[in-house]
């Protein structure tokens, strides 16, 4: 995914007068699937475009997004991926990911009087 089609999509969702919220990953400490910058699209209904790593870290982000999409307010979340199922089978990375979710709204159309 490049971010011209990231964009595209966001203006999209906009224009269409749907609600979304999109995820980025603005830190990181130790080991993470992605890294800062990295981006996804969550619709209201769930669906999502782009990736912030995949797994339990990216479905806790989902969850969390649903609220901003709600309250149309944007949230800083900490994902901790040091300890969980997974970690003595190496089926976690370790790090940890500060998360900045933002809602998307509709485009306002601004009239100018000349």
């Amino acid at each position: 995914m490049n971010n011209i089609d990231f964009y595209k999509q966001v203006m999209s969702l906009r224009r269409r007068g749907e609600r979304g919220a999109v995820a980025t990953i603005i830190r990181t400490k130790g080991s993470t699937p992605r890294g800062t910058g990295a981006k996804m699209i969550i619709y209201a209904n769930g669906d999502i475009f782009g990736t912030i790593g995949g797994g339990c870290g990216e479905a806790e982000v989902i969850e969390k997004s649903f609220s901003v999409i709600r309250s149309g307010i944007a949230v800083q979340h900490q994902v901790d991926l040091t300890e969980g199922l997974f970690y003595e089978d190496g089926g976690i990375c370790g790090g940890i990911m500060d998360v900045f979710i933002e809602p998307i709204h509709e485009v306002e159309t601004v009239n100018l009087v000349h």
